[in-house]
């Protein structure tokens, strides 16, 4: 069954590949949706995928990639936007 979450990642996680690696880590799992910097310094992913999937890619979203840390993860579920694909937003 089709989930969506909001997630919110906050720490330092923007200028460290945080949003490329969100993307490659998607495509890996086969999770669609969009992630973008915020201007308060956190990063806003919508996610959509099976829960196991999603599971797995929350995971990932609380630790990101090499260089990033991490301090506060939190993700709520809302009603699907049935996306096609991942992408990074601008």
């Amino acid at each position: 069954m089709l989930k969506h979450y909001n997630i919110s990642v906050k720490g330092k996680v923007q200028g460290v590949w945080y949003r490329k690696s969100t993307w490659e880590k998607a495509m890996e799992l086969g999770v669609k949706g969009t992630v973008k910097n915020q201007f308060d310094g956190s990063v806003y992913i919508e996610a959509e995928g099976e829960e196991n999937q999603l599971k797995v890619f929350i995971e990932w979203c609380a630790k990101g990639p090499e260089f990033a840390e991490v301090s506060d993860i939190s993700f709520e579920e809302a009603d699907p936007s049935f996306y096609q694909y991942f992408e990074i937003l601008y």
